[in-house]
This record gives structure tokens, sequence and C-alpha cells, in this order.
């Protein structure tokens, strides 16, 4: 059920952070709902646990910068958006992605699924200040810069879509190719030709057509390898200048 109005998102949330011993009241200050409660450890000593809580309909970026502004008056600050199990929208489908950005940015998130005929249901995805969940991940940092490092120049142009990418294993691909040019040779010579290691099992798995085999350990260029040469010319002559 599809909520018309932030304000359909109050009542659920309220009654949720009731539940769990806060005080709740809406619209103090330009913050949708705060609640309030007393530290149970902390009790002898008055401190006070304070929350924020922003009300969306959807997940946006309005609501995001909200979250990152209220921050700046509250450590606590959670965020909550309607999940609508009918909706097929991006953010609907992508809420562990989402979830994760909360995390990083140290706020909190719900969701709130409204039903006709039964009680809202809140989920809690994260609480502020939960830790990120994804790890730093050194492998693809690591195939990231081996890639940038292979390609000999910038052939790509940042931004393009549907358009043929010129990577690393391509340029290696071209390279045989055009050592290929001068006649059929052994995986062995090319490799030394291109200073690829890897030339003989690029030369077998063939992943785009270019090279055949002309006899046992000789392998030579295919029509679409001429074709390919010729298309990329550009970066070809660009090796030799």
């Amino acid at each position: 059920m599809a909520v018309k109005e932030e304000a359909e998102l109050y009542e659920p949330v309220k009654r949720y952070f009731e539940a769990q011993g806060y005080e709740v009241k809406g619209e103090v200050l330009h913050c949708d709902l705060v609640a309030i409660r007393q530290r149970a450890e902390e009790s002898a000593m008055g401190e006070e646990e304070v929350l924020i809580v922003e009300l969306k309909r959807t997940f946006n970026l309005a609501l995001l910068l909200q979250g990152v502004e209220r921050l700046r008056i509250n450590d606590r600050v959670m965020l909550v958006v309607e999940r609508n199990r009918k909706k097929s929208g991006a953010v609907n489908q992508r809420f562990g992605e989402i979830t994760e950005l909360c995390r990083m940015l140290g706020l909190g998130l719900m969701t709130v699924t409204l039903f006709k005929t039964k009680p809202a249901l809140v989920d809690l995805l994260c609480e502020p200040g939960d830790p990120p969940r994804s790890r730093y991940r050194a492998k693809k940092h690591d195939r990231l810069v081996r890639e940038f490092r292979e390609r000999s120049g910038d052939y790509n142009i940042g931004g393009t879509t549907k358009v043929k990418r010129m990577t690393a294993y391509r340029e290696k691909c071209l390279r045989l190719a055009n050592a290929l040019r001068q006649g059929p040779a052994s995986p062995a010579s090319l490799a030394r030709l291109t200073a690829n290691s890897k030339a003989g099992d690029m030369l077998r798995v063939n992943y785009y057509g270019w090279f055949e085999r002309a006899e046992r350990g000789i392998y030579r260029l295919t029509a679409a390898g001429e074709a390919a040469l010729a298309e990329h010319n550009a970066v070809v002559i660009g090796w030799t200048e």
C-alpha cells in the first residue's frame, strides 16, 4: 500500500520507538520526529539518549543530505522510508546498498511497510553509528592498478556507453595480431616479440577469433584479426611513434 504523504509513516514509527522506551514528539525544530529515553546504564547520572528521525516516502538525495545535516546537531540520526512491496523502482530493489551507504555515513535506516488490514511492519536495517560491513577489497584494488599500468595509453572516453573498450587484454591481443602480420609464428617467438609471457594461452583461448593454428605449434592471423588491426589502427601506430 503506497503512502501519499510522509505523515502516514509517523504513527507506525512513533509506536515502534515508544515500545523501545522512548518518549516521542513530532516536528521539533524542523525535525520530523525526536525520541528521547534515559540511558539505562547511566540513569543515575541523568544521561539521555536522543534520536532524530527524518521521514520520506522514498529514499532520495534530499533525505540523505537532510540526515547528514542533522548529524551536525545530534550524533544519532535515523532515516525512515516506505517499503512498498508492489513498487519495482530502483530504490526498492537496492536496500542492501542503501543500507551500506547509511552505515558509511553513520546514519540509521528503517523501512515501513503499510497494509490495509493489518498493522504496519517496521524493519530496522541499521542503527545509527553501525560500522560498514563491506571490507576494503585489496584484490580489486590491485586489479584496478594492474589494468591501468598495462594499458599503453588512454584510448577510451570516460562516460561513454555501448562502445568497445580498449582493455589491457584487448591491447595484448592486438600486439599479437600485429606481430603475426609478418607471418605465422610460434607462441614462444610471439611471447618474446610482445613481451607477453601469456601469449601461448591467449592464442589458444582465441577470445576474439583473431588467430588460428596454421600447423602444429604455429599460429597465423585470421581475417577478423586483420579487420581488428584496421579498426584500431590509431592505437597500433601509436606503439611505433
